[in-house]
């Protein structure tokens, strides 16, 4: 086969047909190459997922609401980018405990499921998200001891509908300092290495409860510190199977309240990889798309 006998998925969700902006550069990049792009919902029920030779998640965001159905439908794709049994491990942010145990520095995070009790803190600035989510969905950020009520009352509702809480403490840093993204693809050899790195800033800024718009992040440039590097490769090197079968991964992280980085999420199904961001990170994972066809 030549380049251009080559087609590749990229998948999608019903409100971003053409893709999310930010993905254009990766199928331009492939287009230019030869390769042929067709964006695609992720349940789209006449897709011929058999007829790609490649299937790379990028933005089916809406899954949220559907996660079983969504981890079925990934374990169905051949030639899936990243991996099925990485959907379901990354998509429940449980894994976090997983890399805990594993020694990775993680914000304290206490899970909250079906059934199961809590009591909010004395005080503090507390986050309350879903275990599944994408995007800051059904995320808020509440002030302790005055907005236990509502901070409850979040958690409640998510329970309530059989979705697993999870509350963290707000870190002052991610007004500051803002978040580190550190971006992977692939390398000449197939191995997983550091792409660019982005500064994301706070989402969180309204009242408590207020919603989140899930398209809307404040983005620039940033070049990882060495400190940064050394917990995001720490955070890879726990991933079920390795990283050579991954196509990219996204390690965000923040600092502590001692400085030190900690992480906040392990990214490796549908992240945004702010290729707009990067010059040239669209060309470097377009490479690593083709020599892996």
């Amino acid at each position: 086969m030549t380049i251009r006998d080559f087609r590749v998925a990229l998948v999608t969700s019903a409100d971003m047909p053409d893709l999310w902006d930010d993905d254009h550069p990766l199928r331009d990049a492939l287009r230019e190459r030869g390769v042929a792009v067709d964006a695609v919902r992720w349940d789209d029920p006449v897709a011929d997922w058999a007829a790609y030779d490649m299937v790379v998640l990028r933005s089916p965001w809406d899954y949220t609401a559907r996660h079983d159905e969504f981890v079925d439908w990934a374990g169905s794709v051949p030639r899936l980018a990243n991996p099925a049994d990485i959907v379901a491990w990354n998509t429940d942010k449980r894994y976090l405990s997983e890399l805990e145990a594993a020694g990775i520095p993680i914000i304290p995070t206490t899970f909250v499921g079906p059934g199961d009790a809590w009591t909010p803190p004395a005080e503090g600035q507390w986050v309350v998200k879903p275990a599944v989510s994408a995007g800051s969905r059904d995320t808020a950020r509440y002030t302790l001891p005055g907005q236990a009520d509502l901070a409850t009352a979040h958690v409640e509702r998510l329970t309530t509908a059989g979705r697993t809480a999870m509350i963290q403490p707000y870190l002052s840093a991610v007004d500051t300092a803002g978040e580190t993204a550190v971006l992977c693809t692939p390398d000449g050899t197939g191995e997983l290495t550091f792409s660019h790195g982005i500064r994301k800033g706070p989402m969180l800024t309204g009242p408590a409860g207020e919603p989140v718009d899930p398209y809307f992040e404040e983005i620039s440039p940033r070049q990882p510190s060495p400190a940064e590097r050394e917990v995001a490769e720490r955070a890879l090197a726990v991933i079920p199977g390795g990283t050579k079968r991954l196509l990219y991964a996204r390690v965000d992280l923040i600092p502590g309240p001692d400085g030190a980085p900690m992480l906040i999420e392990l990214e490796l199904t549908e992240p945004s990889l702010f290729l707009l961001t990067a010059p040239g990170s669209a060309e470097r994972l377009a490479d690593a798309i083709i020599a892996r066809l």
